[in-house]
């Protein structure tokens, strides 16, 4: 069996007002901007392998987000990883960013969902998956 795709390339986000989204991901994540035309933007973390992400301005908005229909969660399509998780989420909370709580087990393994200024479901995890 051949395999053609090998990673992920981009992720593709819906925003309302490109400037702020720019703003809020550079500040937030730590990217950079690779791309600015006028309705959309190409933001890179500038390591190899790492998906872009590809902000898009649009007029038909809808938030990135899904409801778990057991447990009523709501989750993300984008799980961003940090080796500091409970410094992040302190970060962001004085930077007045929305987030949710910050779940942590006993190993010390855990996450955290935040929203971007457009509502869009975001997360961060501690957790390294294999290849990574």
């Amino acid at each position: 069996m051949s395999h053609f795709v090998t990673r992920i390339a981009t992720i593709e986000i819906p925003v309302s007002n490109l400037n702020n989204s720019i703003s809020f991901y550079t500040e937030v994540l730590g990217v950079q901007t690779d791309f600015k035309g006028e309705n959309a933007a190409m933001l890179s973390f500038h390591q190899k392998g790492v998906p872009t992400i590809y902000l898009v301005e649009t007029k038909n908005f809808q938030q990135l987000s899904f409801n778990n229909i057991h447990s009523n969660v709501e989750h993300s399509v984008i799980d961003f990883y940090t080796p500091t998780l409970k410094d992040f989420y302190n970060w962001l909370e004085k930077k007045k960013v929305e987030v949710g709580p910050l779940n942590i087990n006993e190993e010390g393994i855990g996450g955290f969902g935040f929203k971007d200024p457009d509502g869009n479901q975001l997360s961060a995890c501690n957790i390294e998956h294999w290849g990574q």
